[in-house]
């Protein structure tokens, strides 16, 4: 099996791509851990890469394509593999078809995991962090104890987490994502989950949906 998760900050792509690698026994390539990796390893592109993240600049499309190129090739990428953060635009689109064209391996799904911003907003503004563990909760979802972590440890708000901040994601988010969804439907390889579900829910959908491809 072989495909991209697409969703939205705080549609759960996190915790689905955890759950759906050890389901379909695929890695789960996202695109900050293998550049980390590269960066950490020394490799050739790694280190080309480490020039411009120093700069505080973002890795060209050049250097990050030849990072996955070179990720794909790998032994534990012939059964399949989950994309997570690749691609992000059309033209990345482009070079990812092209070296899978030559692999011979072709993408079989874009998963796209839909939730609604009003969701979002409701998921990502009531979002508290243990300041000990680091351990996550939500003032609605997941209720901390007493108004304290597990632990002990006292809860904050991210900077990132207040409204404003979430709707500048957002806004983002989809600017950059809609003509990257809208080149795979146009391809018939988008396939939209409805992410406002249960978390297990969600997972059956989409494990149901990629093996019914």
């Amino acid at each position: 099996m072989r495909f991209v998760l697409l969703g939205p900050p705080g549609a759960g792509k996190g915790t689905q791509a955890v759950m759906l690698a050890k389901h379909f026994h695929i890695p789960h390539i996202s695109t900050g851990d293998i550049l980390r990796a590269n960066v950490s390893q020394g490799t050739e592109l790694g280190v080309a890469a480490r020039s411009y993240m120093d700069r505080g600049e973002l890795v060209p499309d050049e250097v990050l394509i030849g990072i996955i190129r070179n990720r794909l090739q790998e032994s534990d990428c012939v059964s399949g593999f989950m994309l997570d953060g690749f691609p992000r635009t059309i033209s990345q689109a482009d070079s990812l078809e092209e070296i899978l064209a030559e692999l011979g391996n072709p993408l079989d799904a874009v998963i796209n995991i839909d939730v609604s911003d009003h969701a979002l907003l409701k998921r990502l503004s009531g979002r508290r962090i243990c300041k000990k563990c680091g351990t996550s909760y939500h003032i609605i979802f997941n209720t901390p104890s007493r108004g304290k972590c597990s632990c002990g440890g006292e809860l904050y708000q991210r900077d990132d987490d207040n409204e404003e901040s979430i709707k500048n994601r957002l806004m983002v988010y989809h600017f950059q994502t809609q003509p990257l969804i809208n080149y795979y439907k146009s391809k018939n390889l988008l396939k939209p989950v409805n992410g406002e579900s249960e978390i297990d829910i969600i997972q059956t959908d989409i494990i149901r949906t990629l093996e019914n491809i």
